[in-house]
């Protein structure tokens, strides 16, 4: 049985009253989704809230949820619109979060282009890396922010990320493409790569 076969049973007992069913669904996935909302999110007090009221929300519309997508498509795209709502409410702009972990980094392809010796200077090399990425992540407009984030650090497929940003796949394509180009613009000084490389 696959991980999708699994929520979708939890999703029919949550829509039956089990609440038991639905509590198993939020342990499974609220580490995952305050991962992706701290990418938009800086304040950790705020990232459990709108965490908490994604959940809050996905929970009240349960009862639509058809299975269309697999459930935590749908709970990551009421997640983005909570934190989009949060965010415009109080007067503030997305913001990715600075402190990206190494496996993030990583995702990005550039594992390739770091020496392997644990030496003073690959280290440094390697925080500069991971700076540039977030500071090229942080500047992309929100849809390609929204687009990679959902792509490299949770690993959604093209398909899935069409349904959570409810646009054609193409467009998610282009975005992913358009983020990627732009990181890479901001990495090649660093990695001293041509101009015809993404990294």
């Amino acid at each position: 049985m696959s991980d999708r076969d699994i929520d979708q049973q939890l999703v029919e007992r949550a829509q039956r009253g089990e609440k038991r069913a639905f509590d198993l669904l939020v342990a499974k996935y609220q580490r995952r989704l305050a991962r992706l909302l701290s990418r938009f999110i800086r304040d950790g007090s705020d990232i459990e809230d709108v965490t908490q009221e994604a959940f809050i929300k996905a929970y009240r519309a349960l009862p639509s949820f058809r299975g269309e997508s697999a459930f935590y498509t749908w709970l990551y795209r009421i997640g983005i619109n909570t934190a989009k709502n949060f965010l415009s409410a109080n007067g503030r702009r997305p913001v990715v979060n600075s402190e990206i972990e190494d496996e993030d980094g990583e995702s990005f392809d550039m594992a390739s282009q770091i020496p392997d010796m644990n030496t003073p200077e690959t280290e440094l090399m390697n925080k500069e890396i991971l700076a540039t990425v977030n500071a090229a992540v942080e500047a992309l407009p929100e849809e390609l922010r929204t687009a990679i984030s959902l792509r490299e650090m949770e690993g959604l497929s093209y398909d899935e990320i069409a349904r959570v940003m409810d646009c054609p796949i193409g467009t998610v394509r282009s975005r992913i493409f358009r983020a990627r180009e732009a990181i890479a613009a901001e990495l090649r000084p660093l990695l001293d790569t041509a101009k015809n490389r993404r990294w």
